[in-house]
């Protein structure tokens, strides 16, 4: 049997439109950051002001990047400490983008945490974050085999112009922390959140698309080598959706709270290295995946790049009972 050129083409555009619906199916689920660690109020809104400062980070993750239309994930989050009425809280905001085959989801919440401390060093969170996420299905770069015998070129079940939609939005979660230890629990897209898609507010095609419950368990620590300039940070997260489920793990090893090196392994799935590198109160971290499943045949690997900056904040109780001196009367 002899094979054309145009077979393979329709071959090729048959195999690539079976990847953007299994990569559709995957949008779903939250973005697998091998940075976990360094993000943790992007699954956990109970981890907003865990630090005293203002905590800024800028996460990017590119997967896959030899394949057209892999996922691409670009998120933002803002938090700090605050104290109302006696009660001590963290406040922040998160902002995400993402494209993933012929979707782009933007959501956007603001975070809330209620903390309680323990003792002096330990500090229990509950956190809520309200928000929206939006998305779109980009219709125009869908590609259909067409001529042959075993294709049509119009799929009914495929919108017929772009089509988007937002729904309201939620993520729960408890943070414990220590300064030398932290864990948490967060539960993503608690309300489970179904998208309504339509060309516009009058078109009667609808197209729904739903985002599934995201668990996640997150711990790690911080162990100070003695007598040495040397850190070991580990850490890991299991995450489950619907009846998928992955675990994950990194050890970062520190030197002299400056440079920062390790590895990490996501089940089934990848092997990672990270370098970072810690300038006074920013951090540069960069993670390079590279795939162990059947994928790798077609891609060289995913590739992160996280960069977070602190302003630190003066925790120095105001004094209430202000007093002249003599001197300068």
């Amino acid at each position: 049997m002899t094979i054309k050129s145009h077979d393979i083409r329709r071959l090729l555009a048959a195999m690539t439109m079976t990847v953007v619906v299994v990569l559709a199916a995957m949008a779903q689920s939250d973005a697998a950051f091998s940075h976990f660690w360094v993000g943790k109020s992007y699954y956990n809104p109970a981890a907003a002001g865990e630090l005293n400062a203002i905590n800024m980070t800028l996460g990017s993750r590119m997967q896959w990047v030899d394949f057209r239309r892999a996922p691409m994930n670009f998120y933002l989050t803002v938090d700090a400490p605050y104290k109302l009425l006696g009660q001590r809280l963290g406040l922040g905001i998160k902002a995400e983008y993402e494209r993933i085959g012929l979707y782009s989801n933007t959501r956007i919440g603001a975070q809330i945490a209620y903390k309680r401390r323990l003792n002096n060093k330990m500090t229990l969170s509950v956190g809520i974050q309200p928000g929206i996420f939006s998305q779109t299905f980009r219709r125009k770069e869908v590609i259909m085999p067409e001529d042959d015998e075993y294709h049509q070129g119009v799929d009914e079940a495929l919108p017929k112009s772009e089509v988007s939609g937002t729904a309201f939005d939620a993520n729960v979660g408890v943070f414990f922390s220590h300064p030398h230890y932290w864990a948490g629990i967060a539960v993503t897209h608690v309300t489970d959140p179904t998208i309504n898609l339509k060309a516009s507010r009058e078109a009667l095609d609808l197209y729904e698309f739903k985002a599934s419950r995201g668990y996640y368990f997150m711990g790690g620590g911080n162990i100070p080598i003695n007598n040495t300039l040397f850190e070991i940070q580990p850490s890991g997260m299991f995450a489950m959706s619907q009846n998928m489920w992955t675990a994950q793990a990194a050890t970062m090893v520190r030197y002299n709270r400056m440079l920062n090196i390790g590895v990490g392994y996501r089940w089934k799935d990848a092997v990672t290295a990270f370098i970072g590198v810690n300038l006074k109160d920013a951090y540069i971290g960069y993670a390079y995946d590279y795939p162990v499943s059947a994928i790798s045949k077609e891609t060289f690997g995913s590739h992160e790049v996280f960069i977070t900056y602190k302003v630190k904040l003066d925790s120095r109780e105001k004094n209430k009972n202000k007093q002249k001196c003599v001197r300068l009367m």
